[in-house]
Parts: C-alpha cells; sequence; structure tokens
C-alpha cells in the first residue's frame, strides 16, 4: 500500500486524512463519502502557481473542474488564485452561485448550446473556446445581437498521439474536438477571426488527452502551434498573445503508476515554447494550462462499508461494499485501477487477496480486482484512494441509488461540502401519472 498526501495512521491503527480519522468520518457521515485532502488540493495549486513564476512567465492556472463540480471546490479554488475551466452550462450556474469571478472563467465544450453561450455573455466571463465552424457563427451571431465583445481561443487538434485510454485522446487527428492544424482547419478558422470586431481572438488551444505520464507529447503539441502561430505573424501579421496548452497529467493511482510532478509537465512544456519563441523571435505569450485530475484527484479517497462475502474454491472471493460503479464507473468503463486498504485495520497485515464488489446488480460491478486487504469482516471501512477525479462528476443514480456525501478535511477539521442524497432526492423530479392514465 502507498499513503500520500497528508495521509497517515494513528494510534488507533486508523488511517487518517487531513488529521481526521476516517473510521470516525464514515461513522459521522454515513458511507460511501468521498473524502478530500485540502492540503494535498492547494499544494497541488500552488506548485503549478510557483512553477511560472519561477519562470517569470504571465500565466493562468485554470481548474479544469469535469473531474469535480462543486461550489465549495469553486470556492476554494478562487481563494487560491486559480481561473476556472467549465464545459456546461451546469458547471458555469454553479461557478456563478460560488460567486467565482467570471473575467477567469473559460467556456469550453464541441457543442455548446444556443442558450449556453447566451448565459456565457450574460455572466459576461473571460474567454469562450471555439471548437468548431457551427459554434464561431453561433458566437459571433450572439455577440452581434447583444453588441458585446468576447474574447476567443482556437480549440486546434494538432494530430499528437497520447498514450492514455482511447476514451480519453483528444489529440489526435479523427476526434470529435477542435480545429484539425494540419488539414487546414485551423487556419479557415484563424482567417474567419482575425479581424472580427467583437470576438477577441486571443490565441489557441491545445488539449491532446488525460492521465499521460510522458511529457514528449505536450511538448511536441506546444511546438507545433508555436510553429502555425509564426506562420500567421509571418502571413497576417497577427501576434497570439495567448497559448493554451491544456491539461491531462497523469497522477499516480497504483504503484506500477510513474508520473511526474505535475508541475514538471508544466516547465518542460513552458521551457519548450521560450526556447520556440526566442529562437523565432516571437513575442512569448501568456501561457495558460488546466488541470483538473492532477488537482483533486488523488486528494479524493472514498469510505465504504463491507457488507456481505462470497468465496468461489480455487476462483476468488468477493467482498462487497455500500457503493460501487454508481459512485465510481472507472473501472468500468476505462479498466481503471486502483488500490484500497481495510481503513480501520491498517496495523494488520494487507495479504488477503480479494476482488472489491459493488453492489449494483452488475457482474462488471468491481472496483478492484486482486485488492489487498486486511481480513474483512461485515462493517470494516474500506478506503479507495485517488477517487477525487471523475467519479462524484461521473455518479449515477443507477438502481436506485443515492449518490454519496463529500466531505472536505483539513488541519484536523471536516465539513460537508456535499450532502448524501436522500430517498426523497431519488423521486423528486418523478411526475405521477394521472388517474385517466390508470384506467
Amino acid at each position: 500500500m502507498f499513503l500520500h498526501g497528508t495521509q497517515a495512521v494513528n494510534e488507533k491503527g486508523h488511517l487518517t486524512i487531513g488529521g481526521c480519522d476516517t473510521v470516525e468520518l464514515a461513522e459521522t457521515y454515513g458511507t460511501p463519502t468521498i473524502v478530500y485532502d485540502i492540503a494535498l488540493f492547494k499544494e497541488r495549486a500552488q506548485g503549478f502557481v510557483d512553477t511560472f513564476e519561477s519562470l517569470g512567465v504571465n500565466a493562468q492556472v485554470a481548474y479544469a473542474s469535469k473531474a469535480y463540480s462543486s461550489v465549495a471546490i469553486y470556492q476554494l479554488a478562487e481563494t487560491l488564485g486559480l481561473s476556472l475551466d467549465v464545459v456546461s452550462e451546469g458547471e458555469l450556474y454553479t461557478a456563478v452561485k460560488a460567486g467565482f469571478p467570471r473575467e477567469k472563467i473559460h467556456f469550453h465544450g464541441n457543442n455548446k448550446s444556443e442558450s449556453e453561450i447566451r448565459y456565457a455573455f450574460e455572466q459576461r466571463i473571460g474567454c469562450i473556446v471555439l471548437d468548431n465552424f457551427y459554434e464561431i457563427d453561433l458566437v459571433r451571431s450572439i455577440a452581434r445581437e447583444l453588441d458585446q465583445s468576447m474574447n476567443v481561443l482556437i480549440r486546434v487538434t494538432p494530430g499528437v498521439e497520447a498514450s492514455t485510454h482511447s476514451y480519453i485522446t483528444t489529440g489526435q487527428e479523427d476526434s470529435k474536438f477542435g480545429f484539425d492544424l494540419n488539414n487546414g482547419q485551423a487556419d479557415r478558422a484563424f482567417q474567419s477571426l482575425k479581424d472580427d470586431e467583437q470576438l477577441q481572438l486571443l490565441g489557441m488551444h491545445v488539449h491532446i488527452g488525460s492521465q499521460i505520464f510522458e511529457v514528449d507529447g505536450f511538448v511536441k503539441a506546444a511546438e507545433a502551434l508555436m510553429h502555425k502561430m509564426d506562420v500567421w505573424r509571418q502571413e497576417e501579421g497577427f501576434i497570439c498573445s495567448v497559448l493554451n496548452l491544456g491539461g491531462g497529467f497523469g497522477i499516480r493511482y497504483t504503484e506500477e503508476d510513474t508520473p511526474q510532478q505535475p508541475s514538471y509537465y508544466v516547465k518542460e512544456m513552458t521551457e519548450a515554447v521560450m526556447r520556440l519563441a526566442s529562437s523565432i523571435d516571437y513575442p512569448m505569450p501568456a501561457i495558460w494550462i488546466e488541470p483538473g485530475r492532477s488537482l483533486v484527484g488523488d486528494a479524493g479517497t472514498t469510505l465504504y462499508r463491507v457488507g456481505s462475502q462470497k468465496e468461489v474454491p480455487n476462483t476468488r472471493t468477493y467482498v462487497a461494499v455500500d457503493g460501487g460503479m454508481t459512485d465510481n464507473i472507472r473501472p468500468a468503463l476505462y479498466d481503471a485501477v486502483y488500490e484500497a486498504v481495510t481503513a480501520n485495520k491498517m496495523n494488520e497485515a494487507h495479504d488477503e487477496v480479494v476482488t472489491l464488489a459493488g453492489k449494483c446488480c452488475e457482474s462488471g460491478d468491481q472496483l478492484i480486482q486482486n485488492a489487498r486487504l486486511a481480513r474483512a469482516e461485515a462493517g470494516d471501512v474500506i478506503a479507495l484512494f485517488c477517487t477525487g477525479a471523475y467519479t462524484y462528476a461521473m455518479a449515477s443514480n443507477y438502481n436506485r441509488l443515492a449518490k454519496p456525501a463529500v466531505v472536505f478535511c483539513e488541519d484536523g477539521r471536516h465539513t460537508l461540502v456535499g450532502r448524501r442524497e436522500t430517498l426523497e432526492d431519488l423521486v423528486r423530479l418523478d411526475v405521477p401519472l394521472e388517474k385517466d392514465w390508470l384506467s
């Protein structure tokens, strides 16, 4: 097992996070509950900010909130000086409810609706990242109608293949995202925007994928965009003031994962841009990045309680918990691999090899195959590590299971930031049939 962030073992042999006993947290808030190590989140955010400051580069670090969106995390991000990346009207509305500075919000997405774009204009957000020609026309039309200006970036696909799961690669040519850099689409988008009086073109955006360990892909993408920016300068006299290099920096889910510190990727990308800008005498653009997983991924830990067990002789032992694919779809969707511990038995040998199963009526509802845990008993608290990104955000009510609680911990304090759904919540949007439909 590996502990990270503020995780430790107390005198009771219990796992602690942020100085809080996870067994007590399970008793206080119930299970499943996702616990966030706020000190680790802050450390990661500061690491990105400090890296840019050390390089003397004008930059924005935007939290990619699709990883985990809530009023509380947006409030925390603001205190750390972060900007915000949103991808839907719902995420933008959450940011508005959190009082997040509108000028530091960037709106992404490959199919923004008219109502979403209008809401972005209404809130006077900082930037819209344009993804396709339909969107250029739609944003331009709304800007004209409202007589408002809007900063925009062109999202491009540079043809860089990322070493990650095929479902989370986004920079290759065959992608639903962005304008292709190599077939003329990006140039057409640029021509459409370069002289627009209301859509202020700042520069380009790229995102090649998620959970990437190797830095080469990030550097190649940055260099490809810089070369294109230089072409636009030479041919049109246009200088891009912003280069958004996206996110996707990998984190350590298991002991086999070997990522660099998240700030390392930023340093390598930025230094590559600085070298190239110097060699071609291009004004150094502001660098924007969008870390999501690398800010919150390993800051999150899900607490479950053990229920039933089943031994299949000479095959495996199933240990079932009170959550599963409803609060963490990633193992079923991406074959994601996690590690876990028995939080109330940290000083006992974790040498029982079991399949940690969820409670959904699906054979594929398995959180970890070959998990190494202490001898399991009903009522034990299981802590599943690195669940801070794309777990709660992708949670569902399959089997009419309630979504879990979310708790922040730091310096021995804990606070509820997302209440557990109730049974009444599960039927709140249902509309009963009238009697004439039942006769």
